[in-house]
Formats: C-alpha cells, structure tokens, sequence
C-alpha cells in the first residue's frame, strides 16, 4: 500500500503528468476565486493571512477542469480504498506570509492553539454556540490535497500526526459506545475529542507535508492535521485545491465502517 497508509493515515504521492495537467488548469481559476471581491469577503480571514476557499474552485462533479480530468494515481489509489465518491467543488486553501494570526472573534486560547497546535483537528467535528460543544456534523469519505503552485517547505505545510487516525477513532468511539447510532451526529463528544488530541499530540509524530504541483498527498478521514506557520516562501502564498467528497451511510458509517480501519 503507497507509503504505508494504512498504519501512518496519510501517503504522498510523487510527481505525476495527469496530476500536473490538473493543477495547471487549475491554477488561473484558482487565482480569479482569490481576487474576487465576493469570496474575498467571505473567505479572507486571519488579518489576510489565509483564504478559506471552501467550494470556490469550479470543477465538475468527476473534479474535471474544462476538458482536463482529474486523474492519476492519487485519485486512483483514493477510490480503489474508499469508493468513487461524487466530488464537491474544490478548496482552494491559500496561506500567506504572516500566518498565523488572529482569526476574527478568536480567543486568545483559540489562537494560542492555532499557533502552537498548527489548529489541528479533524474535518467535519465542529463547535458551535456560545460554550464551544463539539459534534460530528459532517462526515468525509477522504482528504486529497493538490497544491497548485510552487511554493516551498517552509509555507505554512500541510501537518498530520502519524497515526492519529487510530487514537481518533478508538476515542470517539469509546465516547459512542451504547448509544443509537443513528443519533450519533447529536452527541457532544467534545471532552473525548479533546482527551483524544491530547493523546495524539503526546504519542505521535508531527509531519509537515509538504509537495508541488504535480505531487499530491492523501489524508487518511480520521487523520488529526493542520497548517504549519509561514517561515518563508513566495509572496503569491501557496495555493492547494482540497477534496473532501461527503460519504453515503452518515457518522457511523465514517467511523466503523471498513475504510476506517484501513
């Protein structure tokens, strides 16, 4: 299995001449959703350090930009293991120099964890109202990452803890156990989420992931991971599209089905 998935939670792929067709189409759209005043408004958050992007790339439903598809062996090798999931359209996630800093109504906590923590955490697990409770509101069949510029190792990388796939599950897991799955969604699981990232931070390694257009790197969906803080790189940021395709069979899917131990 490509670089050990299945124990790590996450692989990285090399170069690759679909992938990079990809990302040169890619690219020019990439840069008209960061320029445009209405996602700008929306997206720009960290004093302009970081555009959110969600859905901002306007991809078809197979990924495919214009007449280029989305193809390769990174793709591949995600569908072979998780399914060929129908594709959102794309993150396009860009960091600048100066990340991180506060986001706005950030606590100084909230930041402190940003900046020492990476702002780790798992897709689709959010907080909400006023205490900040924790539930699993969406569930991600995967995380692909595509960057679509050269941008360099020191801006503000991709980071995943090795292994933290396992810790997550068997603590949300723990947390769940007895009570209908189907309600899993409504539960608070926010003290065995945080036990559980307490756990990964003290028993597995940090890994910054870092990669160029051409390259790509899959995340494992119950890989605890974040963004390095900005040590050098290009004044343009590093531009990376993100697929996260949403998964039949809801939270308890997400977490016991057979993909989750893979």
């Amino acid at each position: 299995m490509v670089g050990g998935f299945a124990e790590k939670g996450y692989c990285r792929f090399g170069f690759d001449p679909a992938l990079k067709s990809w990302a040169e189409a890619a690219l020019p759209l990439a840069r008209a959703a960061v320029a445009d005043p209405e996602q700008r408004a929306r997206w720009l958050v960290c004093q302009g350090t970081w555009f959110v992007g969600v859905d901002a790339l306007p991809n078809g439903g197979d990924g495919a930009i214009g007449d280029v598809p989305l193809a390769g062996e990174a793709i591949e090798f995600a569908e072979g293991l998780f399914g060929a999931l129908p594709l959102h359209p794309a993150q396009v996630s860009v960091v600048w120099p100066g990340y991180p800093r506060p986001r706005q109504g950030e606590s100084e906590a909230a930041f402190r964890y940003r900046e020492k923590r990476d702002a780790a955490h798992l897709d689709g697990v959010k907080a909400s109202g006023a205490d900040r409770r924790r539930r699993i509101e969406e569930a991600h069949g995967w995380i692909l990452g595509i960057p679509l510029n050269e941008a360099g190792a020191g801006a503000s990388p991709l980071v995943v803890w090795d292994g933290s796939h396992k810790v997550m599950r068997a603590r949300l897991l723990a947390a769940l156990n007895g009570m209908d799955e189907a309600g899993w969604g409504e539960v608070d699981v926010t003290e065995a989420y945080q036990a559980a990232r307490q756990e990964v931070f003290e028993t597995c390694a940090r890994i910054e992931l870092a990669a160029k257009p051409g390259e790509a790197y899959l995340l494992h969906r119950l890989s605890l991971h974040g963004v390095a803080p900005w040590r050098q790189g290009p004044d343009e940021g590093r531009m990376v599209a993100y697929f996260r395709p949403e998964m039949p069979g809801g939270v308890a899917e997400w977490l016991k089905g057979l993909s989750s131990l893979i």
